[in-house]
């Protein structure tokens, strides 16, 4: 007579992958670096708001993006490539040209009194519009300041912007303040 051999208990066997699956999920880190980061300006004093407060359309950068991600700057098509550049030259105007937003002479701490562009950037997107080109558009927005005032901390201090103590860099940021205005989504491309 053959001897049988015993049989494997598989009864618990479901429970313990079950387990397993359970203490990998919990234990595992997940990356959320993905979206904007962005800080909404302080709300404008009660004092400082007024109804006819407008404006001037030298003083507007207007950028929009279509549902088939073509970018429309100031009425002109430019590539995603130029719009960094472009920017930069509407925020800094450095040769005070008529066309590009005016200036207002400002106290600004380590500067004295410094002119400060009146400069903001009017951000609108087509519903269709990718995440992906939305996001190089900010991207590119953001690039810009950033090298305006890593540029202005190089030549007045000496330093990049990121190591400069927080007193600097505030002095700068009101030289270079982040004047991004985003309009609710339409549908530029049923035009």
């Amino acid at each position: 007579m053959a001897k049988k051999t015993p049989a494997v208990p598989s009864s618990s066997l479901a429970d313990i992958a079950f387990m397993l699956l359970i203490f990998f999920l919990v234990t595992t880190t997940m990356d959320t670096d993905a979206g904007l980061s962005r800080m909404l300006p302080p709300p404008v004093p009660k004092e400082q708001q007024s109804d006819d407060m407008k404006i001037k359309e030298r003083n507007v950068y207007v950028v929009l993006i279509n549902k088939y991600d073509q970018l429309l700057v100031e009425g002109e098509p430019m590539n995603i490539k130029d719009l960094k550049e472009k920017t930069k030259e509407f925020i800094a105007n450095p040769a005070d040209d008529p066309e590009l937003p005016e200036k207002e002479d400002k106290e600004i701490p380590f500067f004295g009194v410094y002119p400060v562009s009146k400069q903001v950037i009017s951000l609108q997107n087509d519903r269709g519009t990718s995440y992906g080109l939305y996001i190089q558009v900010q991207d590119e927005l953001a690039a810009a300041y950033n090298e305006l005032r890593n540029e202005l901390a190089l030549k007045k201090f000496s330093k990049p912007y990121d190591d400069l103590d927080k007193e600097r860099q505030d002095a700068i940021r009101k030289i270079y303040p982040q004047s991004i205005s985003e309009a609710e989504p339409k549908n530029y491309g049923d035009r």
